[in-house]
């Protein structure tokens, strides 16, 4: 089916909440009243309950609890009490254990998946993903065990008698803050360099995504990893902030929303708390004049409305010149008409729901503003969706978008691509920079020397050529709104250890050496 497509009511529409039911019906957990805490599922002491709702179809299928005040300082409480012990293992023991938490992870594929898939919209074909993905990460962090444990000795450069030892020390227990759209990826991100690190945590999902984290709990269980090192909370954003602001917690890894990041921030700067975040983008894709528009056409869904437009680092700006201007909006608005919306459960889906009905929301105010301020319509629109039920939106692309139009400026993270046209290069350049954020970045051209001079002069954390992915291996840190800190890399590690320096005086002979 395509974009323009309109389904018959009320059959589509059951066979899909039957689809949803029965995936929701093969998994063991759906109405949870438990929190993992010191090793064990306890029950909340909370009554307060989050429903689940199927963005699909808008149906309710599963509950968990919001924690309250008592239920995080347990928590916190926990991983307090586990650091001293889970520190002292060096790193090799600790790498181990991460390893074999990566394979039950594996094991755990596809009722993780189909969670996944139920909590947050997102395409089975993503979802199906999430398990390799997070077992991956695991593994490379594991790797930088040597690195960790390798003795680092300097010499003074006033002092030819002074040597100092620098010792990386786990930073402490680490509040790790997860949002919805890659519910998996963005903990382990954050939860398996702080375990290497040596530091313990209290994971907390967003409200939306809370059961399929209880997968990666129940690996770290299943893998050895002692109790109360890793903590499950889940609530809403009065959890985030206790969290937060707990007095037990020394760092908080935080992904979400830029608006958000900055309350974090603000918490944090009044503790003088270190804090890792990685926020929102309005990434830039720049078309060259030579483009091969194959490659561009190959790449463009998954680089610039990857997740159904609901990932960070998307190139959801398109800036070309002139000459190949009409052809990239041709090509744009062929491939977004073209990718199927459907059921997030079928392997031919591109676009699912979005994760939510006040996203969904969200999204078609700003498909509404790009049509109020003059942007032309090269597919989609403010037009019904495919279903009736549960959290649509039809995929748009804009064409002749100014930059000063909102849908250029703000972060929209759904299924909304703007395309911008640049007199030359520089311009081009120029439009990509204009912009709060930082983040991701693509430069298409088929002379890959010219096109990396380009993508050197984006102000961006991170960019490709002619495609655009992460690499676990290399630091991935957004700039300006984007975020602080860095995740992934040895870079990322560094997050969660603090430093010690101890200076040393040498004899005479050993000086002299």
């Amino acid at each position: 089916m395509t974009t323009t497509e309109r389904l018959p009511a009320g059959e589509v529409e059951l066979k899909l909440a039957a689809r949803h039911a029965a995936a929701a019906g093969a998994l063991p957990t759906r109405y949870v009243d438990d929190l993992f805490i010191a090793g064990e599922y306890r029950p909340a002491k909370s009554a307060e309950r989050t429903e689940l709702v199927d963005p699909a179809t808008g149906d309710v299928w599963g509950a968990v609890p919001v924690a309250d005040a008592s239920d995080v300082d347990a928590a916190v409480a926990a991983a307090a009490r586990a650091l001293p012990e889970w520190s002292r293992r060096g790193p090799s023991e600790r790498a181990e254990l991460l390893l074999a938490m990566a394979d039950a992870i594996e094991r755990r594929a596809e009722p993780l998946s189909i969670t996944s898939t139920l909590e947050n919209g997102s395409p089975l074909s993503e979802t199906a993903l999430a398990a390799a993905n997070a077992a991956g990460i695991l593994r490379y962090f594991a790797s930088l065990a040597d690195w960790l444990a390798q003795p680092d000795f300097r010499g003074s450069p006033n002092d030819r008698t002074v040597v100092t030892s620098v010792h990386r020390d786990p930073i402490g227990v680490c509040a790790l803050i997860a949002p919805w759209n890659f519910p998996i990826n963005l903990v382990l991100i954050k939860l398996a360099p702080a375990l290497l690190a040596g530091c313990t945590v209290v994971v907390k999902p967003a409200p939306s995504t809370p059961l399929s984290v209880r997968y990666i709990i129940d690996a770290a269980t299943e893998a050895g990893i002692p109790a109360g090192v890793v903590n499950l909370v889940t609530g809403d954003a009065t959890v985030g902030d206790r969290l937060v602001r707990h007095p037990l917690v020394d760092k908080v890894g935080f992904t979400g929303s830029t608006s958000v990041g900055r309350q974090v921030a603000a918490a944090c700067g009044e503790l003088l708390r270190p804090v890792t975040l990685e926020l929102g983008g309005k990434s830039a894709a720049v078309v060259l004049p030579d483009v091969d528009l194959d490659v561009l056409g190959s790449a463009l869904l998954r680089s610039c409305l990857r997740n159904t437009g609901q990932t960070c680092y998307n190139s959801s700006r398109i800036v070309a010149t002139p000459e190949r201007y009409d052809d990239v909006v041709e090509l744009a608005a062929a491939a977004v008409s073209a990718a199927v919306v459907g059921d997030p459960f079928d392997s031919a889906t591109v676009f699912g729901p979005v994760a939510t009905a006040a996203q969904r929301d969200v999204v078609r105010g700003y498909v509404r503003s790009g049509i109020r301020e003059g942007a032309r319509v090269a597919t989609g629109g403010d037009v019904a969706p495919v279903f009736e039920r549960g959290s649509w939106v039809v995929p748009t692309v804009f064409a002749d978008v100014d930059p000063g139009m909102r849908i250029a400026r703000e972060e929209i993270f759904g299924p909304v691509l703007s395309i911008l046209r640049a007199a030359d290069v520089d311009e081009a350049v120029a439009i990509a920079n204009a912009t709060e954020y930082g983040l991701g970045g693509i430069v298409f051209g088929q002379d890959e020397d010219y096109a990396f001079q380009v993508a050197r002069r984006v102000d961006t954390g991170n960019i490709g050529l002619n495609f655009f992915t992460s690499n676990p291996a290399a630091p991935l840190a957004g700039r300006h709104d984007s975020g602080i800190g860095v995740e992934y890399g040895v870079e990322g590690l560094s997050q969660y250890l603090t430093l010690q320096s101890v200076h040393r005086r040498l004899g005479i002979q050993e000086a002299s050496m």
